[in-house]
């Protein structure tokens, strides 16, 4: 080896990084990298940070980073530290259902895997983070699989007076066969308020004209296309078919009865609702036929009680002159513009989505509203070739969908000269397309204007087929409906995702993945359990715990544990257990739960984001009640924040003494057996890693320009137990 005595002047980082190499280098700034961030230590410290060993050299525990993945793969500094210094890695993002499940509930391993496959190249683990969170979810996925359903109102104007069936009168239609009884029952549809048709086979039921309604006369044009549909669901399995009068060649025609190219006979009912659509062509009737009629024969099977939703049962000439006529001219937006639409306010954006992002395919109108004020602060405005006529009825209908659940819009129809207006607020927005329907009746003269109130939010609105048109404009298809679902549809449709989620991520990394956080964050700050009231609007936000209930973790748990390995370990994590002692006891309770039910945790880790001025007793005494618990205990998550990206010398000495102090005490208050290590929270302080996290800080061992800062020494006398420059000669050692 090759001595040479320390020189007076000023060291960088690039001394620092090749300090070993054969060709003495100057003492001078990096141009690759600028400026050295912070105030700059003292050139005999600096010598000794540059002399100490990578960190995990001194430790006899896992000692751990939580890092970018994409970082790691992309920037050969940031992977040479990590390789270097550490046993195992954590991906801070990457490996969380919203960076890996997509829109369909699918998930992509790809990027994990090439991430694990080279993180196994440089021996080190990986630590999974993280399976069940409040945050970092595809909450719109989630959200959209319980949001309400959409039943589309029928294909046209619907022919059918459905009048005598909603009075119960059924004058018009023949009640042939009515088994045990053919009626109207009121709240039996498919909402909670809409009627249906209550058709009961009897005991002795066997063929399927024995139950069997049959409707009025229809007119047919000729050459036209006919459609018929509704929605209909029995208490058990049940069977029935649509026959047809003499003006058809084949009154009993195979047809496709879902449209999902499977002809037969007759189609088969549950007890969830479904649809059942046929179309009739020109060819189907015979010649100079001038109207038909349709039978439900529901009678193949006995003792089945069937419901029909009375507002989804039409008939619609397909072929008829439009309906009602749409005011907006570009309210569907498929020519791919705005045309006809202008809009300002707020600095908010708006634009045409891309192609496929429209309601059922095709185009949308874009709107970004970039801070929330008050409703009216942004807007989108139609003009109208001639004014609204006053106390005429119109209808206005559009399908919207919000980036962020809970938001609402306001209509308005306003005139001219924009000084008189009427408002139709409170619509509430979902994050999957959500329908509005309004009835406007002008009470103001020269409303010419329509107009989207949308800065109350901040959040970008889809929004299509928007139509406004007046009653006596013409008659038109059915109306959505909206359909919600149960708690408990909710409860098993979420527990599915669960399971799917755990099962498959547990599954696909048995063989590289052997320690994950299955539960993050699941206390609040008091010590008492979340549970989805928490009023929280990230986007990717949800709770599993509202749907789930107390035992979401429990369930967590032992799925994590049957798809995993036996002897993986399976950890419960949380933060500021350091600062809220009430929430560290409330974690160390909600454990207890966990296993009284059966599951198994094997270790409790607390992520310890504090800074200088964090109790220190506090920090003693929380060690102290995880110790008591038995449980392995990890520091999952360590970084020191100093309050600027530019700290002092005296900051730099205090942050590396607070390094120090947690490790010592780490060591000291948990007992070696249940010790599993401490991971420490980011690399450096170069601002590609702060972007999301603690942006304009200095809370990591490395600096902007990756080189080793004082928290370095202070991290690794810690790990080692002893300062471990004291052995040092005092002279810069060179190979």
């Amino acid at each position: 080896m090759k001595y040479t005595k320390i020189l007076p002047v000023i060291a960088s980082s690039m001394l620092l990084f090749t300090a070993c190499d054969d060709n003495l280098m100057e003492w001078e700034k990096d141009p690759e990298h600028g400026a050295v961030t912070g105030a700059e230590l003292p050139l005999a410290l600096v010598e000794k940070i540059s002399r100490y060993e990578p960190l995990k050299n001194y430790s006899d525990f896992i000692l751990g980073n939580g890092i970018g993945a994409d970082l790691y793969m992309s920037d050969a500094a940031y992977r040479k530290i990590v390789n270097e210094n550490f046993d195992e890695v954590t991906p801070g993002y990457a490996m969380k259902h919203g960076a890996m499940v997509n829109s369909k509930g699918e998930i992509n391993f790809a990027t994990m895997d090439a991430f694990i496959a080279e993180t196994k190249k440089a021996g080190l683990s990986v630590f999974g983070h993280t399976l069940v969170w409040h945050s970092n979810q595809n909450a719109t996925y989630l959200n959209g699989i319980i949001a309400p359903t959409i039943i589309p109102g029928s294909s046209g104007t619907n022919v059918l007076d459905l009048t005598p069936i909603k009075n119960g009168t059924f004058t018009g239609w023949a009640r042939n066969n009515p088994g045990k009884g053919i009626t109207t029952v009121a709240n039996s549809g498919l909402t909670s308020t809409s009627a249906a048709i209550q058709l009961a086979s009897s005991a002795a039921s066997s063929l399927p004209y024995n139950l069997q309604l049959t409707s009025p006369n229809v007119p047919i044009v000729a050459g036209h296309n006919y459609e018929i549909s509704f929605y209909i669901k029995s208490d058990v399995t049940g069977k029935g078919r649509i026959s047809f009068g003499s003006t058809l060649n084949n009154q009993y025609p195979y047809k496709d009865w879902y449209n999902n190219g499977n002809n037969g006979e007759a189609f088969a009912t549950t007890s969830s609702w479904q649809q059942v659509k046929i179309k009739l062509a020109p060819s189907d009737f015979k010649a100079a036929s001038t109207a038909f009629q349709f039978n439900l024969d529901l009678g193949y099977l006995p003792n089945v009680t069937y419901l029909i939703d009375v507002n989804t049962l039409a008939v619609v000439d397909l072929d008829a002159a439009a309906g009602p006529v749409n005011l907006i001219a570009n309210g569907d937006f498929e020519s791919g513009n705005l045309t006809g639409w202008t809009g300002w306010g707020n600095s908010s954006t708006r634009s045409i989505s891309a192609n496929g992002e429209g309601y059922n395919g095709g185009y949308a109108m874009k709107l970004t509203n970039p801070t929330a004020a008050n409703n009216y602060s942004a807007q989108q405005v139609y003009t109208l070739s001639a004014p609204l006529t006053v106390g005429q009825n119109y209808t206005f209908t559009c399908m919207i969908k919000a980036e962020a659940p809970g938001t609402t819009v306001q209509i308005q129809t306003q005139n001219t000269a924009g000084n008189a207006a009427d408002y139709y607020g409170g619509n509430s927005v979902g994050n999957t397309w959500t329908p509005i329907s309004l009835t406007i009746k002008p009470t103001k003269q020269d409303l010419t204007k329509v107009i989207f109130d949308f800065g109350q939010y901040a959040t970008t609105y889809l929004i299509d087929k928007v139509v406004l048109s007046s009653e006596s404009s013409g008659g038109g298809p059915t109306a959505p409906i909206t359909l919600e679902k149960t708690d408990a549809e909710k409860t098993k449709i979420i527990g599915d995702a669960m399971t799917d989620w755990i099962s498959k991520m547990m599954t696909h990394y048995k063989t590289s993945v052997f320690a994950w956080d299955v539960v993050n964050e699941p206390m609040k700050e008091d010590g008492s359990l979340r549970n989805g009231t928490e009023g929280e609007t990230a986007t990717d936000h949800f709770s599993w715990a509202k749907y789930l209930g107390k035992d979401y973790a429990v369930t967590a748990f032992k799925l994590a544990r049957q798809y995993g390995n036996p002897s993986d370990k399976l950890f419960i994590n949380d933060y500021n257990l350091e600062s809220r002692l009430d929430k560290c006891d409330g974690l160390i309770e909600y454990v207890k739960y966990i296993e009284s039910k059966g599951a198994q945790v094997d270790g409790i880790g607390t992520q310890m984001h504090i800074g200088l001025t964090t109790n220190k007793d506090q920090i003693v005494q929380m060690f102290q009640k995880l110790a008591a618990s038995g449980k392995l205990i990890k520091i999952s998550e360590l970084d020191i924040r100093l309050g600027t990206k530019t700290p002092t010398v005296a900051q730099q000495a205090s942050q590396a003494e607070m390094y120090q102090f947690v490790i010592d005490s780490y060591k000291k208050y948990i007992p070696k057996a249940q010790q599993y290590g401490i991971t420490i929270w980011g690399v450096s302080d170069n601002a590609k890693e702060h972007e999301f996290w603690l942006p304009d800080e200095s809370p990591n061992l490395w600096d902007a320009n990756y080189v080793r800062k004082h928290a370095y020494k202070g991290t690794a006398d810690g790990l080692a137990g002893k300062d471990v420059s004291l052995g040092f000669s005092g002279e810069l050692v060179k190979p």
